[in-house]
C-alpha cells in the first residue's frame, strides 16, 4: 500500500542518473527500518546500513567513518550507483553539517552515492540540522500504519483496527490483551518518550510530561484547557511547560494538540488544545475493559470511533501536508478542519443512533466558502473513510 508504493519511488530514484538524498521521519516500529532493508535487497541495488545506535563519545567522527565505509564498498563493488543508509540519525547532535560537507565532497568528486537517512522524530530530527541542507534532500514522513495496510498484512477488521491501532509489530498479541496492553505502555509508548525525547530534549519534568501524555490519550478526542490540564496532573507547572511537552510527544508521533481553528493565526495559538492520539492503540492500551466489552459500551466506542478517525487525519496530515484543527463557538461544536491552501473542510464523526449537524450549519455561516462532511452514521461510513487520503476531499 502507501509503504510499498514509497518503496518503489525510491528504488526508482535510485536507478536513476542524478543523486539524491533522502530523510524519512516517522514514529517508531512503523516500518521505516525494515522499508529500507527489503530496498537494499531489491534487484540490482547495493549499498551499506548503519545504525546510530550507543555511540555516545564518537558523536559526527561517527557518521565520517560510515560515510568512508560506503565509499570503499561502492569503489569495490563496481555497481553504477551505491545507497547509504544511516538509522537514529538524529541521536548525533548536529549531524546535518558532517552530512553536508561528505554530500558535497561527493559531488565536487562525483561519487555517485546515494544517502537516506532515517530518524523517528520530526522536531529531533530538525533540531540537529545546524547546517542549511536546502536544495540537498527530501523529507517524507511515514506515519502510523492504515487501516488498508492492516487489513492487508493481518486481515483485521474496521473494528479491530478502530481499537488496537497501527502497530504491525503488535498485531499477533491481541489474542492475549493484558500483555498486548503492557507491549503498547511499555515497549512502545515509554522507548518513544524515554528514547525520542527524554535523552534527546530537554525536559525538566519527565514524570510531568508521562502524566500529559496518559492524561492527554485518555481523553483523545476532547478538549481541555491547559489551566485544567495543570489541575488534573496535581503538578506546579505552568502552561508553557505543558505546552512545550505537547510539541514533543507530537513530533515522537505520540500525542498532538490540535488547536481551534480560526483565519486569526493569534487565537489559534492561545485556544485550549483538544488531544488527539496519532495511535488508538495508545487509548486503547489504558482502558480498564476490553475489546469485546466497549465495542457494546455505545459511548465508549464511539469515542474510539472518533479518535481512530482523528489518527487518520493527523497522521495524513502529516504526509500530505495539510493541516488540522477543531472548532467551537458557544455551544456548536465541529470535530476536525481541515485546511489546505486556502480551503476548508468541517467534519462531524458520528457512529450513533444521533445525528447532530447544528455545529455544521453554524460553521458554514462563520465560513461560507468551506466544504461540510459526514463520517458515520448519516454520511460517509467510517470503516470507508479510514481507507480514504483525505488530501483527495479538497
Amino acid at each position: 500500500m502507501i509503504k510499498r508504493t514509497l518503496l518503489q519511488l525510491v528504488a526508482d530514484r535510485i536507478k536513476e542518473e542524478r543523486r539524491f538524498m533522502q530523510v524519512l521521519a516517522g514514529p517508531r516500529q512503523v516500518g521505516k527500518t525494515t522499508l529500507v532493508l527489503q530496498l537494499l535487497n531489491e534487484p540490482g541495488i547495493q549499498g551499506f546500513y548503519a545504525v546510530a545506535d550507543d555511540i555516545s563519545g564518537i558523536g559526527q567522527a561517527w557518521i565520517e567513518l560510515q560515510w568512508e565505509t560506503a565509499r570503499q564498498q561502492f569503489k569495490a563493488s563496481g555497481a553504477a550507483s551505491f545507497v547509504l543508509v544511516i538509522d537514529e540519525i538524529q541521536k548525533i547532535p548536529g549531524w546535518s553539517e558532517t552530512v553536508k560537507k561528505l554530500w558535497d565532497a561527493d559531488s565536487r568528486e562525483q561519487v555517485k552515492l546515494h544517502v537516506i537517512l532515517l530518524g523517528s522524530s520530526r522536531l529531533l530530527l530538525q533540531t540537529g540540522m545546524t547546517e542549511s541542507l536546502a536544495g540537498r534532500f527530501e523529507t517524507t514522513y511515514i506515519g502510523h500504519w492504515s487501516l488498508a495496510e492492516m487489513q492487508e498484512a493481518f486481515g483485521w477488521s474496521a473494528e479491530q483496527y478502530a481499537w488496537f491501532g497501527g502497530f504491525p509489530g503488535a498485531a499477533p498479541l491481541i489474542t492475549d490483551e493484558a500483555r498486548w496492553k503492557n507491549y503498547i505502555s511499555n515497549s512502545l509508548a515509554e522507548t518513544s518518550i524515554s528514547k525520542d525525547i527524554l535523552m534527546m530534549s530537554r525536559v525538566d519534568k519527565p514524570a510531568l510530561m508521562r502524566r500529559l501524555f496518559d492524561l492527554g490519550c485518555s481523553y483523545s478526542g476532547q478538549m481541555l484547557s491547559f489551566n485544567k490540564i495543570l489541575g488534573q496532573l496535581l503538578d506546579a507547572g505552568n502552561t508553557t511547560t505543558l505546552s512545550h511537552y505537547l510539541d514533543l510527544l507530537d513530533s515522537a508521533g505520540l500525542l498532538g494538540g490540535l488547536e481551534k481553528f480560526s483565519r486569526d493565526q493569534v487565537r489559534k495559538r492561545s485556544s485550549s488544545p483538544k488531544f488527539q492520539v496519532h495511535n488508538t492503540a495508545f487509548m486503547s492500551a489504558l482502558q480498564p475493559l476490553d475489546f469485546q466489552l466497549i465495542i457494546n459500551d455505545k459511548e465508549k466506542w464511539g469515542r474510539i470511533v472518533e479518535s481512530a478517525v482523528g489518527a487518520h487525519l493527523i497522521n495524513n496530515a502529516y504526509m500530505q501536508g495539510y493541516s488540522l484543527f477543531y472548532w467551537r463557538e458557544g455551544n456548536y461544536e465541529v470535530d476536525f478542519v481541515l485546511e489546505h491552501k486556502g480551503r476548508i473542510i468541517a467534519m462531524e464523526v458520528k457512529s450513533g443512533h444521533t445525528i447532530r449537524t447544528a455545529g455544521l450549519v453554524q460553521f458554514r455561516k462563520h465560513y461560507p466558502d468551506s466544504k461540510i462532511m459526514l463520517v458515520g452514521k448519516g454520511g460517509i461510513p467510517w470503516e470507508d473513510f479510514l481507507k480514504m487520503n483525505p488530501l483527495e476531499l479538497f
